[in-house]
């Protein structure tokens, strides 16, 4: 059998955790395996059976060269998660479809750059939108479509109006769309909660402390530092994951791919306690194997299943 490639980007191989834990079951079970970044120009990836994306986390910056890359890798062997998938979930316009289908997902007003960044932002913050009307917020969050890490994502109070609309400013004279969402902040209590499917089954949760402080300046590393913990998921947690799995089942851009490889749900509650989704990762995300036991196995049959 050919050997399996996880990859990750250079700047992030020592600083996947989950990577010790996989690598040592995939030896564990007799599976050749490479740990390699995706940018190694000396890689004949047609060699592998299986490239498995991992932490590829500077793909933000560089991302026409990453989706290159990632074109090039599925027309000469399997990529997981496949690149249809990967086109679509990185970039957060996603919500958009999610919502559509019914989910509940953080509010989530898009800004296009062109646009005028003043009357846009007081719109948003007059709840000028469908999803807002309801919700009286005092914080928001402004961050790019298409990040990782929460990377240049930023939390500010109706009070930092100027700061606020200079990032947003910033963000849009990049070329870069825009997301803003009123920060719920049961988070500053509850954390996020992180459901992590494999193989298109529930594996485990894990809680998330909360990330983003008032007005400080957006991180400019790789990803901001996390404080994790295992949790257990409650039943409307979970029958929101379950929800989301079978919308992405449900389309025909996807449907053949299923059951997937990984895929992680965060989740937030709003201001009544009803768990909406922040983001849905399929592309590259932490699973936190060391916080549930017999995980990194679960991952290594998954990829059994698939050789």
């Amino acid at each position: 059998m050919k050997p399996i490639a996880l990859v990750t980007a250079k700047a992030a191989r020592d600083l996947d955790e989950d990577l010790p834990p996989l690598s040592q079951a995939l030896k564990e079970a007799d599976i050749a395996h490479q740990i390699v970044c995706w940018d190694d120009a000396a890689i004949d990836w047609s060699r592998f059976g299986m490239v498995v994306l991992r932490s590829t986390w500077d793909y933000v910056t560089r991302l026409p060269e990453f989706l290159a890359w990632a074109e090039r890798v599925a027309a000469q062997t399997q990529l997981l998660n496949p690149l249809p998938l990967l086109r679509w979930n990185i970039d957060k316009h996603y919500l958009q479809d999610l919502q559509r289908a019914g989910v509940t997902t953080v509010p989530s007003v898009f800004m296009l750059p062109g646009i005028n960044a003043v009357q846009s932002l007081e719109s948003f913050l007059d709840g000028h939108s469908d999803q807002l009307h309801a919700i009286d917020f005092q914080e928001f969050v402004v961050k790019p479509c298409i990040g990782a890490g929460s990377k240049d994502a930023a939390r500010f109070h109706r009070d930092d109006q100027a700061m606020a609309l200079t990032h947003l400013q910033r963000l849009l004279d990049q070329g870069r769309s825009v997301l803003l969402q009123p920060y719920l902040d049961r988070v500053d209590a509850d954390g996020e909660t992180a459901l992590i499917f494999l193989d298109g089954s529930f594996s485990h949760a894990i809680r998330k402390g909360p990330l983003l402080s008032r007005a400080a300046s957006p991180s400019s590393a790789l990803f901001a530092p996390e404080q994790i913990a295992a949790r257990i998921a409650d039943t409307a947690e979970l029958a929101l994951a379950e929800q989301v799995v079978a919308v992405i089942a449900r389309d025909s851009r996807f449907a053949a791919m299923f059951p997937l490889l990984y895929m992680r749900i965060d989740l937030l509650r709003l201001h009544d306690g009803t768990p909406c989704v922040l983001e849905l990762e399929t592309t590259e995300p932490s699973l936190f194997f060391d916080h549930a036991p017999g995980s990194a196995q679960s991952f290594v049959e998954a990829l059994r299943r698939r050789q």
